[in-house]
């Protein structure tokens, strides 16, 4: 009986003494260090304007109307809803799926004015895993380029300019593509009015 109260002192010890370093010590750690070296990212990422968050670099927003880029389409929620973040998981021989991306396909070649049988970017009709990753690819940001030009009676090469200046390269050098954060250029065009 004296060695299994021994032993029962032991281990409540060590899961106080664990409790205490990964409960407590262990993310304040993480947290001071975070607002330290990083506190923009620590926030959130968070974009502001004229002192007002207006969303995250990091998650995507629905934007709608003909003067804004228009991200990828979102399986969140009831869109780009952050706590219902997760894909559609319905598979590439879903009938539902293919019956989705051929109405946004659709929807996408009316809206920016292509002709038909016009490819559309896979990223144009497809949500993420996520829902909510707030990048579109070079080739959907080119194609929405002359819709939100002329919807905000700006010269398509003052887009294109934003664009350029709103794109991210390869993550390390390496790995991804190219891609453009809608979010950030939605607001830097925004700003341009002023």
């Amino acid at each position: 009986m004296k060695a299994f109260i021994t032993e029962f002192r032991t281990a409540l010890v060590a899961t106080a003494i664990l409790a205490v370093i990964l409960c407590g010590a262990y993310p304040l750690t993480v947290w001071v260090l975070g607002r330290g070296l990083f506190p923009a990212r620590a926030d959130g990422s968070l974009l502001r304007k004229d002192g007002v968050v207006i969303g995250s670099r990091l998650l995507a927003q629905g934007f709608s109307g003909p003067g804004y880029f228009h991200p990828r389409p979102s399986a969140a929620g009831k869109g780009y809803d952050a706590t219902a973040s997760g894909g559609s998981n319905l598979g590439p021989l879903s009938k539902a799926l293919m019956e989705d991306i051929g109405e946004r396909v659709l929807r996408f070649r009316a809206e920016n004015g292509l002709a038909a049988g016009a490819p559309v970017p896979a990223d144009a009709v497809t949500a993420s895993a996520s829902g909510l990753d707030p990048h579109i690819s070079l080739r959907n940001a080119e194609l929405q380029t002359p819709r939100v030009a002329r919807a905000r009676g700006l010269d398509p090469a003052v887009v294109q300019a934003e664009v350029a200046g709103c794109t991210e390269g390869r993550d390390l050098g390496l790995f991804g593509e190219p891609r453009v954060n809608v979010l950030m250029l939605n607001a830097a065009l925004d700003a341009l009015k002023k």
